[in-house]
């Protein structure tokens, strides 16, 4: 299933005044937040005579995507445009008044990866809650779910559990848009939304069936692989063991020192996972966990991504690693008596519990039935597009 998708940005771009009418527009976007030609949306909005753009939001990795994992971004001034860009991600995670002042609307276009941890929808929903606040109207350009939109995976996030990597009740793997996810979100905000939408897209594409261009969401997903089983590596964020950051295969390369990677690869490959593969690697990061160190591990191989479930590929790494090396593994320890890591991306502290008790993967996954149940009838209510059958 192959077609020519046009992003929400083109679609506004053909009638701003329909969606924009007269009203000073602040946008929130970053380097994915382009035309199915590679212009920027700033330079598109910026050079539109009917659309008044004010003022700029750079989410986590900056307005022009060029800060690296956790660095804060500064307010300054715009090269190209000459407007001022405001940081998301730093001294504040939303938009502050004075950040609004003089504004009618906020516009938001960034290319999510369809995975709960990622920054990007929390940015969003705390736009949304500032932009309810103060008065001003939200419209998110929808782009697609680059993993398809159809497969859901994983547990809800749990009360208690919120956090910039995962805001609201949703499975880790959602199948979502971003703006399927800013209309679930907004029946808790009420902020004055509208979402423009895509055409020609349909749930069951991958990116690379959209005739869109890749452009890599942030440092650490360089392309529609990494973005493929990040929903299951990302959870290594949360132990002592590296996730790829500093190798050109982050989120792909799983390792550490103290890791047999031949091993590790040949109890992985005897589960049989559908979809996917384990070949014995080494690799040594250039920054992060283990700069300077040789690593031994896994490079995640995805052989059919219709069929691969990253969530329970990732948990089946977790718990082979813990029987492999029960000593040296360690979940990593939070700051100020704050959640631990893994635990913020897991939405809750059962899930590392359950795979220290030993708790078979299928048991764990099995468990997740009932809730998974009542979000597809929740998030049927959002959806945007035409559904296709779930995969196998």
């Amino acid at each position: 299933m192959t077609g020519t998708v046009a992003p929400g940005v083109e679609v506004l771009l053909w009638e701003p005044r329909r969606f924009l009418g007269d009203g000073r527009v602040g946008l929130i976007t970053n380097q994915t937040g382009v035309t199915s030609d590679l212009t920027s949306t700033v330079d598109a909005l910026h050079r539109s005579p009917d659309v008044d753009l004010r003022a700029l939001f750079g989410p986590e990795h900056g307005a022009r995507g060029d800060l690296q994992d956790a660095l804060p971004a500064e307010h300054h001034i715009d090269a190209s445009t000459g407007l001022p860009v405001h940081s998301l991600y730093g001294d504040s995670l939303r938009p502050t008044p004075e950040m609004l002042e003089g504004l009618d609307s906020l516009v938001f276009d960034i290319q999510d990866v369809g995975c709960r941890f990622y920054t990007y929808p929390s940015t969003m929903a705390y736009a949304m809650e500032a932009a309810a606040e103060n008065g001003l109207s939200f419209i998110v350009l929808d782009r697609p779910d680059p993993i398809n939109g159809v497969a859901v995976e994983g547990n809800l996030l749990r009360p208690g559990f919120s956090s910039f990597v995962g805001f609201h009740p949703v499975p880790i793997r959602h199948g979502m848009t971003i703006g399927e996810l800013a209309s679930l979100i907004n029946e808790e905000i009420g902020a004055d939304l509208s979402v423009v939408e895509m055409r020609g897209w349909s749930r069951g594409m991958y990116f690379d069936e959209t005739g869109l261009p890749w452009v890599q969401p942030s440092p650490n997903i360089p392309t529609l692989d990494t973005a493929t089983v990040y929903p299951g590596t990302c959870l290594f964020e949360g132990v002592n063991v590296s996730e790829g950051r500093g190798t050109t295969r982050p989120f792909e390369y799983v390792g550490a020192p103290w890791i047999d990677g031949g091993r590790w690869a040949e109890e992985l490959n005897s589960l049989g996972l559908s979809g996917v593969r384990f070949r014995a690697c080494s690799f040594i990061p250039t920054f992060d966990k283990y700069v300077g160190e040789r690593c031994g591990g896994v490079q995640v191989h995805v052989t059919d991504r219709g069929r691969l479930r990253p969530v329970e590929a990732g948990l089946h790494m977790l718990q082979t690693l813990l029987s492999l090396h029960e000593d040296e593994l360690g979940w990593l320890q939070p700051e100020a008596g704050g959640l631990m890591h893994f635990d913020m991306l897991a939405g809750t502290d059962a899930l590392r519990e359950e795979l220290i008790a030993g708790r078979p993967v299928g048991e764990i996954v099995g468990g997740w039935g009932e809730e998974l149940e009542g979000f597809m009838e929740l998030r049927r209510g959002h959806l945007l597009y035409p559904e296709a059958k779930e995969f196998d």
